[in-house]
Formats: C-alpha cells, structure tokens, sequence
C-alpha cells in the first residue's frame, strides 16, 4: 500500500493517500490542529489528488476518511473570513468551494465518505457530495450545517444538495436551526447511507466503495418522501406552502434579526427555479451578502470569544504556570433543592460520583427523584440510551449525613440563601472533608469572601454560579476572592468546563456579574412601571431589541422574592442607583411570586402555564390603573444602556478579567442578544463618545441613574475600544 506522495510524487501535509486493491483511501489529517478545517491551502491539496484520481486508471474509487480521533471535518476555517474586503471575496470563496465539490461530485472516481466524529459545514456538504456516506454509531458523530449561527449561509452547495438527499422540510429544519442530526437520525432521513461500528467503519468504506468502482452498488438516490413529500415537495404549489409555512415562523422565533435564515431560505428556493447552476450561483451570492453583515460580524466575534475562553484557565500571571488543574471524578452536594438536584443531575451525565446530602429523607428523596426526571427526558428525547440511563442515575447517591463525604476533592454547597445557613454546612462540611478539599458555594447574592469567612482555609474557597435551570442553561460564574488559591481557580474552571458549561472567571463583588448588569436593567423596567408604562409594551420592546424573554416576564420567571432579595443587596452596596422601584417592592408585599406562585405580573394556571397580563396588578403602581404610552425606542434606550453602562463599570473595577467574559456572561447568562455581541461589543459599535452623549441625556432626565462610567468618559477622550478594530476580534 504504497504512500501517495511517493507514487504520485506529490508532497501533501493535511492529506495522504493509501491503495487498497484499486480503492484510495484518503484521509483528512490537518497537521498541528485539533480539527480538520477546509481552507484554501487544503482545498490546493484536495484539487492535486483530485487531478492525480483522474488520471490514475487504477483507481476504481475512493474513501475521504478522517485521522481525527473524534472529528470527521469540522467545516471552513473561520480565520479566512477576516481576510475578505467585500463581498466579492466572500462569493468568491464560495464559487471556489463550489468547485472542490463538484470534482468530488463529478469526477470519474467516485467516493465514500467515512464519517466519524464531527461533520460540520463545509464537512458535511463535502459528505453531500460524495457518492456514498457510512457513518460511525457513535455519541460522537454529529451530522449538521451550523453556518446560520454565524450570521452565513452554507456556502459550498448545501443549501442546493441537502434538500434533494434529505427532502424540502428536513434540509431547511437543519439548515435554519443548524442543529446536529446524531448518526441514527441521519439514517432514518437518508442524510446517511448506511450505520456501522465505529471500529469497522474504514473496512466497510473500503468495500462499499470497491463495489461502487465495480458497478455493484449504485449511487443512491434522492429519498422521496412519501406522501407527504409528494404533495409538499415534489411539485410547485406544495413546495410554495412549505416555503411561506418556514418564511413566516423564521420571522416570527427571529424577529427579523438575522438575515441569514431568510437568505437561507432564498438560496434553497434558488435551486428549485431553475437550472442547478443558478442555485449555486445564488448561493455563493447570497453567501458573499451574508459574509458582511453586522450581524455576522458579531456572531463570528462571540465564536472567537467562546474558542479562546475554552482554553483560558482563569488564572493570571506567574500563578498560570504552575497552577494546575486536578481531575474531579467525585462530588459532594449539599442541598437537594432545585439547584442542587440540577447540578448532582449534568455531574452524573457526565460520569461523575454525587454524594447527594440534605439534612431530612425526603428532600433527599424528592432531589433524588428531580435528578431522574432530568435523566429521563433526555431518554425520552433518545439523546441517551437506557443502560446509560440507568448507569448515570446510579451515579447519585442520596444521605442525610455525611458518610461518603471523606474523599471527595470538590464540594459544592447549594443551600438556602442565608449566611448564617451557610456558614453552619460549611464548618460540618470541612469536618470531614479530605485537606485540601474544594468548597464551591452555589449563592447569586452573598459574597464569596463573607462565606469563607467560616472556613479554615478560605484559599479553598470558590464561587460557583450556575444558573436557573442548571441543565438548560450555558453559563457558569466561577467567583474568586483575592485569598482564592490558583489551583482552585483552575480545578474549578476545568471542572465547569467538563460539565459542558461556558465558564467565566470573575472576581467578588456585590451581585458578582451577570447579576451586577441585569439590576440596573430590571430596576429601569420597574421604573417604567412606576412611570405608568405597559407591562406587555416593555416586554414587547425588548423581545423586539433580541432578548429571549422580556424584563417583567423574566422577574416572573425567576421569582418575585428572588428578585426582591437580590435588588435589596444591591441597593445596599450601590444606594440610590439601584433602588428597586416602588412597583416591585408592592407586588412582592402584596404575596405575588411570580410564576411558581401561580400569580405574578401575569396570570397563571394551575400547572404554570402563562396567560396574559394580569391587569389587577397596575392596582399596585403609583399610577394605580392610569397608563401612559411609552415608545419601544425609549424603553430598549433606557434599558439597554444600564445594563451596558453597568458591564463598563464591571470592567472599570476590576470584576471583569477581560471584556470577552463580560460579552459571554452576559450572551450565555442572561440571553443578551447574540446578534449583538454583548453589552461591551454595543458600546464599541455605538462608540465611547457617542454613547457618553447618550447617557447623558437620560442621565438629565432620570439624574443619579444614567451617569456614564468613568472608564467610558476616559475612552470617549482617546478614541479607544474594548476590541481591536481590525483582525481577530479577541
């Protein structure tokens, strides 16, 4: 089996090739990188053994197979995107990969595609042109076209190929979610040919292969869809519904946001007007359209963000060379409320010992039983199998004491939110914990430091802020204090990382971070509230700015108690500036908690589900039923920039590590608009001058609320930004 650079003669880095009785296996290693990554260098080699197939009338067929452990291709290289100047480049880039594909498509030899691990974009559309696709049943293979959540559209023949492999309906679900479709999934849809073991995998594309090159098996064709297919797809008026039906929910989840689903859209319609031709040549255009967008240029910002805060340990300085992080096999929990059953339940997915503890049976049991209802959903959802449901929830063990407590390297306390509370399980806890022993505490209010006044040791002491509810959500707030030991720091990081969760480091402070920027911003709705506005009006405007949910929902959401405590501690440490409104403080005394109350801002029946506004409550205002109409304009201003005033000053003392983990914090943590970049990616769009004009002006009209950070007035006089302006934007 000869090496194809010596056959050939033909030096190649990110690609080899060996014979197997007329098959060409080639497989896709990209040297000194985690992932394979098409660019246009590699896209070089692909055209050279393209050309040498051609020629080679030995070669009967090929094999793309991956030598990446746990990735088949993970789609373009993001870093060549930075280097277009117009949108010329970018459906140039386009045009060129449309080509790649086509010689995969269409060239003498014709090719199986071996997958394995990750086939993502440009991995996945590379597959769509092959003739033949096996792929490994394995957790591990994903099969998706991701480019939406870039703010781009597949860009080398997706949008034109996915439909006729998989029909109308399943290729725009993929393409405009970008969710992954799992191995199984792919087999049923037709995205896959054929399912095999993952050891087995390079062997069976051998063979497949071989009887492609021999005419024994055929290329497989488009799957039609059944009844169902024929009346929605395989003819021009059901094919015109199916498009109007995803047009008009696409508007509706985005709000008309992100171009990129509507392009999307356009480009999969392109393809069935006319000649193929003219859908990639849609496609690429749309594409080099998409390429220079604001809203690409944010989303591909926040993926540079999230890559480079993967690697980030959370320490600085001489300390991150020798701080270490320690492999977490095993966790105590105390607590075995909400919280805490969320946080014993993504350990357990994760193949991690809980030692779960309350101080009464059945709180123990009724965490128990939480921890196995979020098990359950995932196997109701197949995202695990049986025996890995029941191997995690085995993984959970529940006492009322603290037997099993004396090896566990990392305890994470998630009682009730009261000092003194906390204090008490921490003395009992470091009673019998092993020395050197972690103690995370799980609080969103009191500080870290105040904690760890009751410790022994308070360099073994860490904040460790997950969020509501712990499964659903992506971010984790890991608090230091000044005695916090490195090591800790680094343990607790990798550990939040190996959850699954996107970590930022922050150091103790009144409200933290993400809690810090949200005050001002719920405390301003409030405000309008007093003011006389509209419940439904505030909510409205800011689901029109790009939050997931509005501001008074949210107070709903997350308890009106919850939120009263939380705004009393930060008026306490911020005074006048974040005074919760007096609507707030009423509803609250009124016995209104929101949504587990049953009644809230909102009416609520029986099992939870939300109705409308529940007008009784305007009864509570200052402005008792009497309302005023206020422009979305207005409240997405006034709320929009506390919330970014606020992560300047985070910045400005020092809470913030870098402006990247305040963007994500506040993108992961409380759904700040991706498409935005996040509140410190807003000022920089907005410019530090500009946005000091601004705020000032509400600062004239809402005085003590509004006054602009020092650090902005500082960046409004030099003309500097939190990001590069050109470049890699972290």
């Amino acid at each position: 089996m000869p090496d194809a650079a010596r056959l050939w003669g033909e030096a190649m880095s990110a690609l080899s090739v060996a014979m197997h009785d007329g098959v060409a296996v080639v497989t896709f290693d990209l040297p000194g990188e985690p992932v394979n990554k098409f660019s246009p260098a590699v896209i070089a080699e692909f055209t050279a053994v393209f050309e040498q197939l051609e020629h080679d009338r030995s070669v009967v067929a090929a094999v793309l197979i991956s030598g990446k452990s746990d990735t088949f291709i993970a789609g373009a290289d993001i870093d060549q995107f930075l280097e277009f100047t117009s949108s010329a480049d970018a459906t140039r880039a386009s045009a060129a990969g449309h080509a790649m594909m086509q010689r995969l498509e269409q060239g003498r030899v014709p090719w199986v595609a071996a997958i394995n691990g990750a086939c993502l974009g440009g991995g996945l559309e590379a597959s769509l042109a092959c003739a033949y696709r096996i792929a490994g049943d394995s957790p591990r293979t994903v099969l998706a076209l991701p480019e939406v959540q870039l703010g781009l559209i597949p860009g080398a023949g997706g949008t034109q190929r996915l439909p006729r492999t998989v029909g109308l309906q399943v290729a725009l679900d993929m393409i405009l979610t970008g969710k992954n479709v799992r191995a199984r999934k792919a087999l049923q849809t037709g995205l896959v040919d054929e399912m095999v073991h993952p050891n087995i995998l390079r062997d069976v594309a051998i063979a497949r292969a071989r009887e492609l090159g021999s005419g024994t098996l055929a290329r497989r064709r488009a799957r039609k869809g059944g009844i169902k297919g024929a009346l929605l797809e395989n003819n021009p008026v059901g094919r015109a519904v199916v498009f109007r039906q995803a047009r008009a929910m696409t508007l509706k989840k985005s709000r008309g946001h992100y171009p990129a689903l509507l392009a999307a859209l356009d480009a999969v319609a392109a393809g069935y007007r006319g000649p193929a031709a003219d859908g990639f040549a849609a496609e690429a255009r749309l594409f080099g359209e998409m390429a220079f967008t604001a809203v690409s240029k944010q989303l591909i910002f926040l993926f540079y963000a999230t890559t480079s805060l993967k690697k980030d340990l959370g320490v600085r300085g001489d300390a991150a060379a020798t701080a270490k992080p320690v492999a977490v096999r095993k966790i105590g929990v105390l607590g075995t409320g909400f919280m805490g059953a969320g946080i014993a339940a993504i350990s357990a997915m994760q193949g991690v010992a809980v030692r779960f503890k309350d101080t009464k049976h059945a709180p123990v049991a009724k965490g128990l039983l939480a921890v196995r209802d979020v098990l359950k959903d995932r196997l109701a959802k197949k995202q695990i199998t049986r025996q890995q449901f029941e191997d995690q929830l085995s993984l959970v063990s529940g006492t009322v004491d603290y037997t099993g407590f004396s090896n566990v390297p990392l305890l994470i306390e998630a009682v009730f939110e009261d000092l003194a509370v906390k204090h008490a399980v921490l003395r009992e806890a470091e009673a019998v914990l092993p020395p050197g022993a972690i103690v995370a505490t799980n609080t969103s209010t009191i500080p870290i430091h105040r904690i760890a006044e009751a410790s022994r040791d308070a360099s073994r002491v860490v904040g460790m802020h997950f969020f509501s509810p712990v499964h659903k959500m992506p971010l984790l707030e890991v608090i230091v204090t000044p005695r916090t030991a490195p090591d800790v720091v680094a343990t607790t990081v990798a550990f939040g990382r190996a959850l699954g969760k996107t970590v930022i480091v922050v150091n103790d402070a009144p409200g933290f971070y993400v809690n810090r920027i949200l005050a001002p911003y719920l405390n301003e709705a409030g405000k309008l509230l007093d003011e006389g506005a509209r419940i439904e009006a505030i909510d409205t405007a800011m689901l029109d700015y790009g939050f997931p949910v509005g501001p008074v929902t949210l107070l709903d959401e997350v308890g009106l108690d919850v939120a009263g405590k939380s705004g009393a501690i930060m008026a306490a440490a911020f005074g006048d500036r974040l005074q919760p409104s007096t609507t707030l403080s009423r509803v609250l005394a009124a016995g209104r908690l929101g949504r587990k109350g049953k009644q809230g801002f909102y009416r609520y029946d029986e099992k939870g589900k939300k109705g409308g506004v529940d007008e009784t409550v305007y009864a509570m205002t200052p402005t008792g039923s009497s309302r005023i109409e206020v422009s979305a304009a207005d409240i997405q201003e006034r709320l929009a920039l506390a919330m970014v005033n606020e992560a300047v000053r985070c910045v400005e003392e020092g809470i913030l590590r870098a402006p990247r983990d305040g963007d994500i914090g506040a993108v992961f943590g409380i759904g700040f608009p991706p498409f935005r970049g996040g509140p410190l990616r807003v000022a920089d769009t907005i410019g530090a001058a500009a946005l000091v004009t601004r705020l000032e002006a509400l600062n004239a009209r809402f005085p003590g609320r509004f006054e602009p950070a020092k650090l902005l007035r500082e960046m409004a006089g030099s003309g500097a930004t939190f990001y590069p302006r050109t470049g890699k934007p972290v």
